[in-house]
């Protein structure tokens, strides 16, 4: 089972530990990317991230935070992505994140896993693009 439940990525966070999620496909001035995005905590707090990267379509490349920025302003990312919030309580970082990055509760993973749903959006894409 990949994905966590509500109660355990809560648990997760109040660990220290981060979760992410792959959210999908994105274009940004003509150019495929994918996103994801990820909670962590940071300081007093949880910061929100948002991950735009190129889609380099290889099911067996499965970190993603190795993958090159979609937007090159983002060239000399750190792998932390673009900080969208920072809030206090770990509930609240979750709902920033699914309210405006289209995540699902559903469907958080523990960090590092996102890729596993990254490989499994290329071999469907391939799939439905075969004769």
């Amino acid at each position: 089972m990949r994905y966590i439940t509500r109660s355990f990525v809560l648990g997760a966070l109040g660990r220290m530990k981060e979760v992410e999620q792959f959210v999908g496909p994105i274009t940004l001035a003509g150019v495929r990317g994918i996103r994801w995005v990820s909670v962590w905590p940071w300081q007093d707090g949880y910061n929100v991230s948002v991950h735009d990267v190129q889609d380099l379509d290889d099911e067996h490349d499965h970190d993603l935070c190795m993958f090159p920025p979609l937007d090159p302003q983002y060239e000399d990312d750190t792998g932390y992505g673009r900080v969208i919030g920072h809030v206090q309580d770990p509930a609240e970082a979750l709902e920033l994140a699914e309210r405006d990055t289209g995540a699902s509760p559903e469907r958080w993973v523990n960090h590092g896993v996102a890729g596993e749903d990254y490989a499994d959006f290329v071999l469907a894409r391939r799939a439905q693009h075969q004769p």
